[in-house]
């Protein structure tokens, strides 16, 4: 087994989306993530603007949201604890600190590069917590993490973690909160269960972004595990925004057609390992009751699997490996994603 050297010092950097810590803060959150050139992706002469008026138009709705969580985003407690979580499962293979680094809201890039340059390390490991690599995460915080580093002339040695979609601990974590949920579900009858992922749009999967395929295998490798059919466990994907088309099924109209055909559901969040508002709001409000008025006969969702001790030991295997790899991306548990997809970062990392 690797171990990370007792006579060297590991920062291991949790990458995340982060929220705002206040009512106050909705507004200039929502402008860095609209701010971000893969999200709005042209000029930042027109980005800038635009994402200053989108931000001032959705901020009332948005703090609304929040609202329902006592008026600000879980997600930074939510990553604190899995980093103490990680840190803890990493104390016996060596000298490892566990850094969080969220992308639209504190701690940003600055910050954590830091602490991180403080704490003097030999060698740092960026381990993203979205299990499925796409370019307006994964890739995202990737990039911003290197400008922050070298304006800081941070020089360390850096190993990235892509992605994660199928090992075998991560999706252990997922099919032992599914089958909970399923075993209540089945008194209502037979469930149907939703693997609901984050929405992307179309445009940006067809120029090469791996996200929807790394999506599906995971709910491919699930489906095998708790040996359920395709037409009884898909994903789904919600949050849609904008203008534009966006991959399918969506979350709600599944929910709608479930009602319809009177079947009890299971809903899961894929691509989420943490709660926050898709979860809790989205999903437990506005989903929940979308399903009373359709008609479905029972509504469960399955929980983040966030410190989940199989999500925990997949983490921490991840950074093991990362720590004895040579090279600048750490292989990817199932290999590379087919060559349609472009944007894949084992395939295009080592040249940037």
């Amino acid at each position: 087994m690797p171990v990370i050297s007792s006579t060297s010092r590991t920062a291991i950097v949790l990458l995340n989306l982060g929220g705002p810590d206040s009512l106050a803060a909705v507004k200039p959150f929502l402008f860095n993530l609209f701010n971000d050139p893969l999200i709005f992706r042209m000029p930042g002469f027109v980005r800038r603007p635009l994402a200053a008026f989108v931000s001032a138009r959705r901020e009332k709705k948005a703090q609304g949201i929040y609202a329902h969580m006592g008026g600000k985003s879980p997600l930074l407690e939510e990553t604190q604890m899995q980093a103490r979580a990680l840190e803890h499962a990493l104390q016996p293979h060596g000298q490892a600190k566990v850094f969080i680094c969220m992308r639209y809201w504190h701690p940003m890039s600055a910050q954590t590069v830091s602490e991180v340059k403080e704490y003097a390390p030999d060698h740092v490991i960026l381990l993203p917590l979205y299990p499925q690599f796409s370019t307006t995460t994964t890739l995202s915080s990737f990039r911003d993490w290197y400008e922050a580093a070298d304006a800081a002339e941070l020089q360390v040695p850096t190993t990235e973690i892509c992605c994660y979609p199928t090992d075998l601990a991560f999706l252990t974590a997922h099919a032992d909160l599914i089958r909970k949920a399923l075993f209540e579900a089945s008194a209502h009858g037979t469930p149907r269960v939703l693997f609901s992922a984050h929405g992307l749009p179309e445009k940006v999967v067809k120029d090469g972004d791996p996200y929807q395929w790394q999506v599906e295998q995971t709910v491919e490798k699930l489906r095998g595990i708790l040996q359920l059919p395709p037409e009884q466990a898909y994903p789904t994907y919600q949050s849609r925004v904008g203008p534009l088309k966006w991959i399918g099924p969506a979350t709600d109209h599944e929910i709608e057609k479930a009602g319809a055909e009177k079947v009890p559901l299971v809903v899961v969040p894929i691509a989420f390992v943490s709660e926050h508002s898709e979860t809790l709001v989205e999903l437990d409000i506005e989903y929940r009751e979308l399903a009373e008025e359709s008609g479905v006969p029972h509504y469960t969702r399955v929980p983040a699997i966030t410190v989940h001790p199989d999500y925990i030991e997949s983490l921490s295997q991840l950074c093991l490996q990362a720590e004895a790899t040579t090279s600048r991306i750490s292989p990817v548990p199932g290999g590379l994603c087919p060559p349609e997809f472009t944007q894949c970062r084992c395939r295009t990392g080592e040249k940037e």
